[in-house]
């Protein structure tokens, strides 16, 4: 195996294994799924680059690392490629279709390299889907259908029998014709859980704290200076980026480390369609960019003008958004434990100790005065977590495909808060679970 591969798929692995992250129906290490991906692309002759991309290719999308870690660990090329095949789109930007329909005009513009990776990613996952769950499948087949419209620049061979197997698909789920669907089943579910009163909030939330409140303001230089200059001042400012100006307007950025050549302009990046929001952004949108690229780009009055890293995810902004987050998913728990097991009938799946130290909790806050609480109130994060993760409806309404990633998660997040409430550093061991918070959270306020 050439060592660009071996490394690609060293990296990948461990990316997706630090998140456990497994496939949704055989829950089979994520491994197995690039591996596939990667040997379809070196069967019909695929580039040490493209495969090695293959490997790759949902790591941007899925684990911590970012397109700039791609780059740094594999080059350029290979991060062109993850580049291109990593979904553009946003919870915020609308509905399931509407998202699909901006990464597939995404992927049309993509190199024939990047499109025979995205062909053989079709088909493993059309394979798997449709061998689990036919009512998605419906689904996938159509967005699928749809892809293949716009893939053809990749492969012949894989193109071929991706169209192959879409027709195999078709029959065996006795269809003669598919059709992207709206988005159904969990998501109605968890619309349906949303009172009103919690949509509010939530809306609030998203207005109340914004890109804006917390971002940098982008300095930037004329593209016809000279760059060691340039690099001295940004030493002096303690800035990494820059904008690059172009007849007064900024154009692109420019990162310290990389001013060795002529001018400013000689090293000037563009901006990534993904990688700029407006200044009432949510913070959650900003938490999506910073999951696949070091930096967030902010407009204001149609130019950028403000930058965020993850650095920025310590602010006492961010800091107190993420703690209302959590405490309201934390009520949502106590609700579902009332609804799912009326008059205190959890207390029988309850260890005896967490259920003393309630008990006990309780009989303090009576004494105080609040009378008005129940013995579910007093339970802990953790076991509020514990006994739902033995709930099949609460892992499907949340998104969790067995019950060890729930408990995963539900501990992620306890370990946030605490973080949190005690002034340590969130954005090192606590990224992925800021990530997931931020995720559900877009998906929540489009309800």
């Amino acid at each position: 195996m050439p060592d660009l591969v071996k490394r690609a798929k060293t990296f990948a692995t461990s990316a997706h294994q630090r998140i456990e992250h497994k496939r949704k129906y055989s829950q089979q290490p994520y491994e197995v799924h690039l591996k596939s991906v990667a040997n379809l692309v070196r069967e019909v002759g695929g580039s040490e680059e493209m495969i090695a991309a293959a490997w790759l290719h949902d790591t941007v999308e899925d684990t911590p690392a970012t397109h700039r870690d791609i780059e740094e660990n594999f080059g350029s090329q290979v991060a062109t490629l993850v580049r291109e095949l990593t979904d553009v789109s946003k919870p915020s930007d609308g509905n399931r279709a509407l998202r699909k329909a901006m990464d597939r005009d995404h992927l049309a513009g993509a190199s024939a390299a990047a499109q025979t990776i995205k062909l053989a990613d079709l088909i493993d996952n059309a394979r798997d889907i449709c061998k689990h769950d036919e009512n998605f499948a419906r689904v996938y087949l159509g967005e699928m259908a749809a892809l293949l419209d716009v893939l053809r620049k990749g492969d012949k061979e894989l193109m071929r029998r991706a169209r192959k197997l879409l027709q195999k698909c078709m029959d065996q789920l006795g269809v003669s014709f598919i059709h992207p669907l709206p988005a159904s089943g969990t998501e109605d579910k968890a619309a349906a859980s949303l009172g009103f009163s919690r949509r509010r909030v939530q809306r609030l939330f998203s207005e109340a704290f914004t890109a804006k409140d917390i971002a940098e303001p982008l300095p930037s230089f004329d593209g016809d200076r000279l760059a060691r200059g340039v690099q001295a001042l940004m030493q002096e400012a303690g800035l990494q980026v820059a904008g690059v100006r172009d007849r007064g307007i900024v154009v692109g950025y420019i990162r310290r480390e990389e001013l060795t050549g002529e001018t400013c302009l000689d090293h000037s990046r563009g901006f990534s369609p993904d990688q700029q929001i407006y200044g009432d952004a949510s913070l959650s949108e900003v938490i999506l960019v910073l999951s696949r690229h070091d930096h967030c780009f902010v407009t204001m009055l149609n130019t950028v003008s403000g930058v965020i890293t993850r650095t920025d995810m310590e602010k006492p902004i961010v800091r107190m958004w993420l703690f209302g987050i959590i405490t309201m998913l934390e009520i949502r728990f106590t609700e579902l434990l009332r609804e799912i097991w009326p008059n205190d009938a959890w207390v029988e799946k309850c260890s005896p100790g967490r259920l003393k130290k309630a008990h006990q909790l309780l009989e303090e806050r009576q004494r105080r005065g609040a009378h008005h609480i129940g013995l579910v109130d007093c339970l802990q994060l953790s076991d509020k977590g514990y006994l739902l993760v033995q709930n099949q409806q609460f892992l499907r309404d949340f998104g969790f495909s067995s019950k060890s990633q729930a408990d995963q998660a539900i501990r992620a997040m306890e370990s946030l808060r605490n973080n949190l409430a005690h002034g340590q550093s969130i954005t090192t061991q606590d990224w992925p679970q800021i990530v997931r918070l931020g995720q559900r959270f877009l998906a929540d306020q489009q309800y």
